[in-house]
C-alpha cells in the first residue's frame, strides 16, 4: 500500500501564522495569569486585614513585558510598593524595639485628631515625641506584665451628636468616640475611668502569618500551561480537545 501527502498552500506562511498565533497565546495567557495572580494578593490582604488596608492592597502592582508588542516568550511581574509590609506578615515576623530603646510603641487608634487616619488636619497624630513633651502621659500595666497602656488624662468635650462625643485628651488631641467595631471592651473601660489609652508599649511584638504570597505564585505556575493551550487553540481557529 502507498501513501501520499500533499501540503496545500505555503508552508512558510503556515508555520509564520501559526507562530503569530502562539505569540498571541502566550501574551493573552501571561496578561491574564498575572492579572489573577494579582488580584488574588489584593484578596489576601483585604480578607485579612479588612477594608482598613485597601491602601496596602493596591500597592500590589502588575507588569508584563514586551510592554509592545508580541513574544513567545513574556513575562509577567507582580510586586508590591510596600514590600516590608508584605514580608513581614508573610513570614510571621517578630518585631523588636530599636536603637536602644525598650518599648514599641503602637497606636491605638485615639492617637489620631478625632479618631481618624487622613491626610490634613483631620489625620494629625500626637507623637510619641509630643506625649512625653506635654508631661501628661501616664502608664498602666497590663494584667500579664508584659508591657504598658501610655494613657493621657480624658477632659469632656461637648456633645456633638446622639452617637458621638467630643473629647480632648490632655490638651493634646479632640478623640471621637463613636461606637466603632471592633473597640475592645478595655477601651472603653479606661475612658470611662478617665483614661484614653493612647499608645501599647511592648518589648516585641510577634506578627501572626496572613498571607501567602509564595503560594499565590504557585498556583498561578500551575494554571498556565492550560491557560496558553487554551488560548493558542482559540488564535488558531482549532478547538481544544
Amino acid at each position: 500500500m502507498r501513501l501520499a501527502a500533499t501540503i496545500l498552500g505555503d508552508l512558510r506562511q503556515v508555520l509564520a501564522a501559526e507562530v503569530r498565533a502562539g505569540e498571541r497565546a502566550a501574551m493573552t495567557a501571561i496578561r491574564a495569569e498575572t492579572e489573577q495572580v494579582k488580584q488574588e494578593l489584593r484578596q489576601q490582604v483585604t480578607s485579612s486585614f479588612g477594608g482598613n488596608a485597601r491602601g496596602i492592597a493596591h500597592a500590589w502592582r502588575s507588569q508584563v513585558f514586551p510592554r509592545a508588542g508580541q513574544s513567545l516568550r513574556p513575562a509577567g511581574l507582580v510586586w508590591t510598593k510596600v514590600p516590608n509590609v508584605i514580608d513581614a506578615f508573610e513570614r510571621g515576623a517578630l518585631i523588636r524595639a530599636r536603637g536602644g530603646r525598650r518599648f514599641l510603641a503602637i497606636p491605638t487608634g485615639f492617637n489620631a485628631a478625632r479618631g481618624r487616619r487622613g491626610r490634613g488636619e483631620k489625620g494629625m497624630r500626637v507623637t510619641p515625641a509630643q506625649m512625653v513633651a506635654s508631661g501628661q502621659g501616664f502608664l498602666r500595666p497590663f494584667r500579664s506584665g508584659r508591657g504598658f497602656v501610655w494613657c493621657l488624662p480624658l477632659r469632656q468635650g461637648e456633645q456633638t451628636g446622639r452617637r458621638r462625643t467630643r473629647l480632648i485628651a490632655g490638651g493634646l488631641a479632640e478623640i471621637g468616640t463613636a461606637n466603632r467595631k471592633g473597640r475592645e471592651a478595655w477601651a472603653r473601660e479606661m475612658l470611662a475611668r478617665g483614661m484614653v489609652p493612647m499608645f501599647l508599649l511592648l518589648p516585641q511584638v510577634k506578627l501572626a502569618k496572613r498571607l501567602d504570597v509564595e503560594g499565590a505564585a504557585e498556583r498561578g505556575l500551575r494554571r498556565l500551561p492550560r491557560r496558553f493551550v487554551a488560548a493558542w487553540e482559540r488564535e488558531s481557529g482549532r478547538q481544544a480537545p
